[in-house]
């Protein structure tokens, strides 16, 4: 029987799954006594462990079933959890997850779960107090030299290459009779940071420092330089013996895990060939020691699940995401031509064509409300994922964190979820990293030993906000300037004159970090400036609120959707283009002895209390048939991003209008100032201006 029509139907159920196992286990570490708990965690690793075996995945179900052993003797009393069962319990799940994924991205599931079945069959026997220490120095050991990359430094490398930048993995050698290795790795780190910026290094920072490594450690850099000058910078460096640099790609960093884990099999393999036969036999003797499970836990019945995934089938379906790409489109060409026939029922002023146009606009509108819920999601599909991660980053840094989550039932449109992850687990990295004190410090500073990072989603008019909020030291206006004014962004004068929310979008700037040490999780620069240029990048932006010894908030403003816009429609000309309503202040109108000129032939006008450039868009765009250089009066429109405001000069205003936004396709690709095109009722097409880039410009 061919199982490949059912693999969409699999890997969407064990995502399922997977998210329930993370979710049930944060609960029942909260919660170590509750049997009702493991109960549920059970019957999900069962079924994951069925749907797993029936569709020929046998890594996936072997390492379920390990799993489940143990589980079983927790749900009937036999076994207590403690920290190495949570801990080898989270590290089963990781691999389960890398499994599917391998799995959603072609290939067969595979990995490698010795350790951890090994890890599972001891807890089992009893067997895992007695070798805990020294498996826990094992387990720490490997963890702290896996080269292997996680999300979120995959994403800022990924990042980063698109941002034009080159990256790299480097395996710096020391030399044998080198004497400070830590200090010459120091300097390599320092010559290494002038160039670029430092993402990870394997062992950890902090390991290399107090000579946790033998002579070579890794490194992964991204640069705006070549590569062939960092692998200069590091070799320059006394006592280096040799750097191997392997270049990043957008084409090889996606898969590069893969073959990491490929070269490190093959290492394996190798060294098992060499290994003595006897060895080989007395450790398939000791794995075979593990009593087989009686049949009756494979034929346990689970009911509950079934009985529970029975009751969701009649009130949700699953609707494949291209088929809802399709519904939109069909809706858009719906409001083009509903458009068109109301400017034909205006010309041709027949009152049955009239009230049938009517009737259809409201239809038509109350479908376009529909089509746009069907591709609206909560938001707890990334929220979801956040608890297990902030619960993962706060041990390894031995800080207490409550993380309360509100809100997650918001609705965001789907474009906006799938780009909105990566940003979220920068600001929570750098509130636990950066915002909360260790836990001496807090004490200290008299606050409770347990820190809170609060993230909040709410929709407030066609926005939605996202909020992360942490109650630890804030952010120092001093330092943030102190380190403005060193890496030359500002001088001294201009810095006195700033307010506080601008002193705080400082730390957007590329490269920009106050942290003292560089570690693996934050301090390196490379993290605000990427969740900027991506919130703007979805048409949203970010606000930074802090208050010293009190803590941060970071706001983020994002649109509900991005495919259908309010705008306002104007002429240049015989042109005509499109703004969106959530940018413009207002409009207005401006006299040629009102607009002033200064060095560069920039033109400025006075708004306010204040003075703000005046944009030339026919200058911009190079419009043939109109130009506001000679207009005795010119209309403006006012525009704003973040604190930011501009005008930008037009011709005619036509008026507002909900426009569908189209790509300008892979033949145009980007074009400076232009973020779509739309189709009128007429069928002329018209540009929809970025107003981001025409402020940053």
């Amino acid at each position: 029987m061919d199982l490949n029509q059912y693999l969409s139907m699999f890997l969407d159920e064990a995502n399922d799954h997977l998210q329930a196992l993370n979710d049930n286990m944060m609960e029942l570490e909260n919660q170590p006594e509750d049997v009702s708990i493991v109960q549920v965690i059970f019957r999900s690793a069962h079924t994951l462990k069925g749907m797993s075996a029936t569709m020929g995945f046998e890594d996936l179900a072997s390492l379920t079933h390990e799993m489940e052993n143990v589980l079983d003797l927790v749900r009937n009393h036999q076994l207590s959890m403690d920290d190495f069962i949570f801990d080898t319990l989270f590290k089963s799940l990781d691999s389960l997850e890398a499994m599917v994924e391998d799995i959603a991205n072609g290939g067969e599931g595979k990995a490698e779960i010795k350790s951890i079945v090994e890890s599972l069959q001891s807890i089992v026997k009893g067997e895992h107090n007695k070798e805990q220490p020294a498996e826990s120095q094992e387990t720490a050991a490997a963890s702290s030299h896996d080269e292997r990359l996680d999300e979120f430094q995959l994403s800022i490398i990924e990042q980063s290459i698109e941002a034009g930048m080159q990256a790299a993995y480097m395996k710096v050698t020391l030399r044998e009779d080198c004497v400070l290795k830590a200090a010459r790795a120091y300097m390599v780190f320092q010559a290494l940071g002038e160039q670029g910026e430092i993402v990870k290094s394997t062992p950890p920072a902090h390991e290399i420092e107090q000579e946790q490594f033998e002579q070579t450690f890794s490194i992964y850099a991204v640069t705006t330089q070549t590569l062939e000058e960092i692998q200069k910078a590091a070799e320059q460096v006394s006592e280096v013996d040799s750097v191997v640099l392997q270049p990043l790609t957008a084409d090889n960093i996606k898969d590069w895990n893969k073959l990491l884990q490929a070269a490190t099999a093959s290492k394996e393999e190798v060294a098992a060939a060499a290994t003595p036969a006897i060895e080989k036999k007395a450790d398939d003797a000791r794995v075979a020691e593990t009593p087989a499970k009686p049949s009756e836990t494979k034929k346990k019945p689970t009911g509950g699940a079934a009985a529970q995934g029975k009751g969701q089938q009649h009130r949700t379906i699953r609707v494949d995401i291209d088929r809802l790409d399709v519904l939109m489109n069909l809706l858009s060409e719906l409001l083009i031509d509903r458009v068109r026939l109301e400017d034909l029922a205006t010309e041709l002023k027949s009152n049955t064509l009239t009230e049938t146009v009517e009737h259809l606009v409201r239809v038509s509108g109350d479908l376009q409300s529909i089509v746009l819920k069907l591709r609206m999601v909560p938001i707890d599909t990334v929220f979801n994922r956040f608890p297990r991660m902030v619960r993962d980053l706060a041990k390894s840094l031995d800080k207490k964190v409550d993380f309360q989550i509100s809100g997650a039932d918001t609705e965001l449109d789907r474009t906006v979820i799938d780009e909105i992850g990566d940003p979220l687990v920068h600001l929570l990295r750098n509130a636990i990293d950066h915002g909360q004190e260790s836990t001496a410090e807090r004490i200290e500073a008299g606050k409770p030993e347990t820190g809170t990072v609060h993230l909040r989603a709410y929709q407030s008019g066609n926005h939605v906000f996202i909020e992360i909020e942490d109650d630890g030291k804030g952010i120092n206006r001093d330092n943030v300037l102190k380190k403005a004014i060193k890496n030359g962004m500002l001088t001294e004068d201009q810095a006195k004159l700033l307010s506080d929310e601008q002193v705080y979008m400082l730390l957007f700037g590329s490269g920009f970090s106050t942290a003292e040490q560089v570690s693996d999780i934050s301090g390196r620069g490379v993290g605000l400036d990427v969740v900027r240029s991506k919130i703007a990048s979805l048409g949203g932006e970010v606000v930074v609120k802090s208050t010293l010894g009190k803590g941060t908030t970071f706001i983020v403003q994002l649109p509900l959707t991005l495919s259908i816009l309010s705008a306002m429609l104007f002429r240049l000309g015989d042109e005509k283009y499109a703004i969106p309503l959530t940018s413009i202040v207002e409009t207005g109108l401006v006299t040629k002895k009102d607009i002033r000129n200064i060095h560069g032939g920039i033109r400025m006008i006075n708004y306010r209390d204040s003075v703000i450039p005046l944009v030339s868009l026919s200058a911009i765009f190079e419009c043939p048939s109109y130009t506001d250089v000679d207009e005795e009066e010119t209309e403006i429109i006012i525009i704003r991003k973040g604190e930011r405001l501009a005008a930008i000069a037009v011709d005619d205003f036509i008026g507002q209008n909900e426009i569908v936004l189209k790509p300008l396709g892979s033949y145009l690709g980007t074009v400076q100032g232009i973020s779509g095109a739309t189709i009128l009722g007429d069928g002329q097409v018209a540009l929809i201006i970025d107003p981001n880039t025409l402020i940053q410009s």
